[in-house]
């Protein structure tokens, strides 16, 4: 069966209620991922880039392996950490706390995935800006965390944003940890990728139609991201 395009009933398909549940849980969860990669993120940035220490590499390399590792293994890998039967799943299930085939297992497959783009992004703005202003303020007795809040975070602002905007365009298009992690269950962990890759069989116009619909969000979210975070040339150089 071949797909296309439907445009005169684009609007009721991308409308209609299990598309709308999948939007709004892909939009819900790809925000609180890329909360929790900004809070992972950033102290695991400003450690990798400005700190040297016994086992740096390993820990570079465990905070990239998401990026060469197949979706579908880091599910595994979740589903055997945080499962009912899992090494921590096991004693949160004691306690009544069931993470796996949960809008939390989304979130938690979703950061997986894109806290290597925020950390390589802001790694690599900090390494760009160097420590001088850092060691100036320091010098004049400003405390670490003043420097951070009002010199580190600022300098790095740009990558910083870029960073998030990334993460949260790789958590929107996540697939395979999050079907083997969280499942595929109605308004609870059936992404927008998944109610795709779903609808691919039994209606394919609607396959297609929300799959415009993911593409359209991707480009709105890098393009706003490229006009915040593009460096601008001074005004002088502009003149003719």
């Amino acid at each position: 069966m071949t797909a296309r395009v439907n445009w005169a009933q684009f609007i009721p398909l991308v409308t209609s209620e299990p598309s709308l549940a999948a939007l709004g849980l892909s939009l819900r969860t790809s925000a609180a991922s890329t909360v929790l990669c900004a809070l992972l993120g950033v102290p695991l940035a400003l450690v990798l880039a400005r700190s040297r220490f016994p086992g740096q590499r390993l820990l570079r390399s465990l905070v990239l392996l998401p990026l060469v590792l197949p979706p579908v293994v880091g599910g595994i890998a979740l589903l055997y950490t945080f499962g009912r039967r899992g090494l921590i799943g096991s004693s949160l299930s004691v306690l009544g706390i069931q993470i796996a085939f949960s809008t939390t297992a989304v979130v938690l497959a979703q950061t997986f995935v894109a806290l290597p783009f925020l950390v390589v992004s802001l790694e690599g703005s900090l390494r760009t800006a160097g420590h001088r202003y850092e060691a100036a303020a320091a010098t004049l007795g400003a405390k670490p965390g003043i420097v951070l809040r009002r010199i580190t975070l600022p300098l790095v602002l740009p990558g910083l944003v870029s960073g998030a905007v990334l993460s949260f365009a790789r958590s929107l298009g996540e697939f395979g940890a999050t079907l083997t992690f969280a499942g595929s269950l109605e308004g609870v962990t059936r992404t927008l990728p998944l109610e795709i890759y779903l609808q691919r069989e039994t209606d394919p116009d609607t396959a297609v139609a929300l799959s415009l619909v993911l593409v359209f969000i991707a480009v709105a979210v890098v393009g706003i991201s490229f006009r915040r975070t593009a460096p601008r040339l001074p005004a002088a150089m502009m003149k003719p």
